[in-house]
């Protein structure tokens, strides 16, 4: 179907200023999106409280407006401009909650405004732990063992009947803020009192852990014809446990024998076409690297921090995409070059993105790694080979390294190195 003439104006929802564990992927996303939209004739508002932003330029959108990312301010926004709908996928989580709490104080029925892309029911399903888990276990995907808690004594009973260790996941949080590994009952209370207390439903998912299995992650896109593709898949050079934004990631993967590829990729399509979800999705996998065995980790039912690396490493501009289906489009409609958005890209080559830390300038900052988001930018890579593309990778981190290898290890014994990497110190 060709694009809706019904709607004129469209509101998008930035992800606000940038915060270490939530890095500025979302302002090339969203730039992409307002500049689809413009494209396409429609009036763009833009909501984003970052100066510091492309996105937040005046030729980027018709209307500009530079205040806080409260639902207070946003619904004034609303109740002003009256657009006719809002984008809620492309802001990353901050902008997802917001458009979810704006539908949930009932303003955007107040105001006649409806939510483009993915439908708020699909959205709920995908964010609500309790909800994805009951979806998984209806199609026969396999979920990990868990339980939902909204009180710390809920979560010591679902720790006992999972077994330790576990993993705890707060309900629409971003870049895993809140989360967290936990050995023992006195670990999980002190984790479980600040994971309720982040989540804005002060609701946490406790689940069986899984650390050392393979983390893979497929970014696919849907329209509402249910025509779905896989735009690339990603592996982490690191197992399931530390947070993807902190970890080294290849694209395509690397070690997936073509079986595991297909089984992972059928099981991607599978899940966002039941979620209905319209536009950019990324779904996160755990692989058992010595059997067939596979987990749904989750899906960001929107357009994440990896689809800024799919985009750049496959050259299919996820967002824009995303943006002109949110309009009624359809893939074989959008032309790509001389391609239809329809079309899987091919990749001959290897991309390996890298995480900056900023250790540096926070000499007393916890450096060990886990399921909270730490790096505070990237880099990328792009080779033939996976060694050329990581070496390139190194260098481009500017740290004065330029390979594999780091002086002040020099002294030590292997033994030494493998007890290291665990602690981080």
């Amino acid at each position: 179907m060709p694009k809706r003439t019904d709607i004129h104006k469209i509101m998008v929802i930035g992800s606000g200023p940038i915060v270490i564990g939530q890095a500025a992927e979302f302002d090339y996303a969203g730039t992409q999106a307002c500049l689809a939209l413009k494209e396409e004739g429609y009036e763009v508002v833009l909501c984003n409280s970052n100066p510091a932003t492309i996105m937040t330029d005046t030729t980027i959108a018709d209307k500009v407006y530079m205040e806080p990312l409260t639902l207070e301010y946003v619904a004034k926004i609303v109740r002003h401009e009256r657009p006719d709908a809002i984008l809620p996928g492309i802001g990353g989580q901050t902008g997802l909650n917001l458009a979810m709490q704006l539908e949930k104080k009932g303003i955007l029925q107040e105001c006649q405004v409806e939510l483009l892309g993915t439908s708020s029911d699909s959205i709920r399903q995908a964010e609500d732990r309790e909800e994805f888990k009951e979806l998984c276990e209806r199609l026969g995907e396999p979920v990990l063992p868990s339980g939902i808690a909204d009180s710390i004594e809920t979560g010591l009973e679902i720790a006992a009947s999972i077994g330790y260790p576990v993993v705890l996941r707060p309900a629409f949080t971003l870049g895993g803020t809140g989360g967290g590994f936990a050995d023992d009952e006195q670990g999980f209370r002190e984790l479980m009192k600040n994971a309720l207390a982040l989540s804005p439903t002060h609701q946490v998912l406790v689940e069986k852990s899984i650390k050392g299995y393979k983390e893979i992650e497929y970014e696919v896109i849907r329209d509402k014809n249910d025509t779905a593709i896989t735009v690339c898949n990603m592996e982490n050079l690191d197992p399931v446990g530390i947070h993807t934004g902190d970890s080294i990631v290849v694209c395509p993967s690397q070690t997936l024998t073509d079986k595991e590829y297909q089984m992972l990729r059928n099981s991607a399509l599978k899940i966002i076409r039941a979620l209905k979800i319209e536009g950019g999705c990324n779904v996160q996998f755990a692989l058992d690297p010595h059997s067939f065995q596979y987990y749904l980790i989750e899906v960001n039912p929107r357009v994440s921090r990896s689809s800024a690396l799919a985009s750049k490493a496959s050259g299919y501009p996820i967002a824009r995409v995303s943006a002109k289906i949110g309009v009624g489009m359809t893939l074989d409609e959008i032309p790509l070059a001389n391609t239809p958005a329809a079309f899987e890209p091919a990749l001959d080559y290897v991309v390996t993105k890298m995480p900056g830390f900023p250790f540096y300038k926070f000499a007393d900052a916890d450096n060990r790694l886990g399921t909270q988001m730490k790096a505070t930018g990237e880099v990328m890579g792009v080779g033939r080979t996976i060694e050329e593309s990581l070496l390139k990778a190194i260098r481009s981190l500017e740290i004065g390294v330029n390979h594999l290898h780091m002086a002040k290890f020099d002294g030590q014994s292997q033994e030494e190195l493998m007890a290291y990497i665990p602690k981080g110190t």
